[in-house]
């Protein structure tokens, strides 16, 4: 097994690592380590991907896993989140029926022998939507691990701010979605 595979199986075995903590109250500095291991888990995400394309390491299991666990980190991350009443459930509900009809895309046009790339739009979704989780588990880390003296004032502010970043972040799946659908609708045969 190649280094960018064992990288993304890392991040596959951090999920329920990061779960843990982040639930696991009674430890001190939970949600700072559960900060953590989201970031290493969101650096192997970008660490991969480059180290097989640079060593021309691309692999039939890398394909199939490294989007998996992406998704996997990334919507666990957000349920934890409409548990702890960080966000509401619409924008996960948004989140997962884009992944559910990229997926179910990539799978009709594989029959066709055609490979659905990651774009622009969905780095672009991927990134933001990891910068706000880290900006939201900072915050979490901060109220809890920390438990500084901040007015009401400013955590209204901080937990707007996470809100936007979050619908942000739903408004660019939708985005990237939308350009999937347009790009390769085409294979969708509603007569077959």
């Amino acid at each position: 097994m190649n280094l960018p595979n064992k990288l993304t199986l890392l991040r596959c075995c951090l999920v329920p690592v990061f779960l843990l903590f982040i639930y696991l109250t009674a430890v001190p500095y939970n949600y700072l380590i559960a900060l953590i291991i989201f970031m290493v888990a969101s650096a192997t995400d970008a660490l991969d991907g480059h180290i097989a394309r640079k060593n021309n390491l691309i692999t039939n299991f890398g394909k199939f896993l490294d989007p998996l666990a992406d998704k996997v980190l990334v919507i666990s991350t957000l349920a934890v989140f409409v548990d702890l009443k960080v966000m509401g459930a619409i924008p996960l509900i948004i989140i997962i029926t884009r992944e559910f009809m990229v997926s179910g895309l990539r799978l009709v046009v594989a029959d066709e022998g055609v490979v659905v790339p990651a774009g622009i739009w969905g780095k672009l979704k991927t990134a933001f939507t990891m910068i706000t989780i880290i900006f939201a588990l900072l915050w979490l880390s901060i109220l809890n691990d920390f438990a500084f003296n901040i007015s009401a004032n400013t955590g209204n502010i901080i937990n707007i701010i996470i809100q936007v970043l979050i619908w942000i972040s739903t408004a660019l799946t939708i985005i990237s979605g939308l350009v999937y659908l347009k790009a390769f609708g085409k294979y969708i045969d509603t007569e077959k």
